[in-house]
């Protein structure tokens, strides 16, 4: 911790005077054990690049010192700008990264989280693959979060739900580290809800209407401090996501296979109606103009949403 200050000593105005390109965003939480750390790694990974970048740290109303540690290093820090955009009060890590979005003055915003689980190293690797894609997302190869023998089937699951609905496979869906265009996140950030669910959301927002999106293998280590990942809360959450933008932007394919289902079991209901009593029952008709019914409600949502892309 000690290090950086002895490396942020001398301002260097020709540096701040940088045209800016990229945006590290930084939203932070109660994360005055790590901030420091993590901005200097950042600085450390990115100083010596072409390219001119800024750091933009959102405090959600922390109740530490989280904030004012930040400004410190800002104050201290003269390889780039550095900015802290402090919440009036907790709304959450989607509200926080969508402050730091609009904020942010770079073409690229590279987001990681606030708590050491990605190297800041990593962001060069997402880099390399911009501007050809739209969105670079960091696919860790290990899991190092809380209670894994649950977080594990689950993320599984919801994230195979996701390559289906998608139609693209994702290695890893809720991922905190990105690089992506600004310009093109502004336009779908009305869908990122205010919770943990968000940066999933900023994934299947931009696979669901057409964006190039690529993966890249990254470590990820145990955090510092403690977890605000809540098991039950958070994974109902990311199901739910899953599910809400899938409808939003390609509702057939819930809507279709749904359909599919009630009409085929409304057919098998018939057949054993018509074997066992020799006529159809009038619940068979029920269920076979409940399933057409759905698959017209598909197609009409599916035009929907075509005309709102126009």
């Amino acid at each position: 911790m000690e290090g950086w200050q002895t490396q942020l000593t001398a301002p260097l105005e020709s540096e701040r005077a940088r045209q800016l390109q990229v945006t590290v965003l930084l939203p932070a939480y109660n994360e005055e054990r790590a901030i420091q750390r993590v901005l200097c790694e950042i600085v450390e990974a990115l100083a010596d690049e072409t390219l001119g970048f800024e750091i933009v740290v959102v405090d959600d109303a922390s109740t530490d010192r989280t904030a004012d540690l930040a400004e410190q290093f800002a104050s201290d820090c003269w390889q780039c700008p550095v900015r802290v955009v402090r919440a009036p009060e907790n709304r959450g890590a989607g509200a926080a990264r969508k402050l730091g979005i609009r904020a942010a003055q770079g073409e690229i915003v590279v987001m990681l989280d606030a708590d050491g689980t990605y190297p800041a190293s990593s962001i060069r690797n997402l880099l390399a693959w911009l501007p050809a894609y739209d969105q670079v997302n960091g696919a860790r190869t290990s899991e190092q979060g809380t209670l894994p023998w649950l977080r594990r089937p689950a993320k599984w699951f919801i994230r195979k739900l996701a390559c289906y609905l998608t139609g693209h496979q994702i290695p890893d869906l809720n991922t905190g580290l990105k690089a992506f265009k600004r310009e093109a996140m502004l336009p779908w950030l009305w869908v990122v809800p205010d919770g943990f669910s968000c940066v999933t959301t900023m994934t299947l927002a931009f696979l669901t209407n057409g964006y190039a999106v690529k993966y890249v293998p990254t470590e990820y280590r145990p955090r510092i401090g403690e977890s605000k990942f809540h098991p039950i809360k958070d994974t109902l959450a990311y199901l739910s996501t899953v599910l809400r933008i899938v409808l939003y932007f390609r509702p057939l394919k819930v809507f279709l296979p749904l359909s599919a289902m009630v009409i085929a079991a409304g057919v098998v209901k018939t057949i054993v109606n018509r074997v066992t009593t020799g006529s159809m029952q009038e619940s068979d008709i029920v269920v076979l103009v409940a399933g057409f019914m759905t698959c017209m409600l598909g197609l009409l949502a599916e035009v929907i949403v075509a005309h709102h892309r126009r």
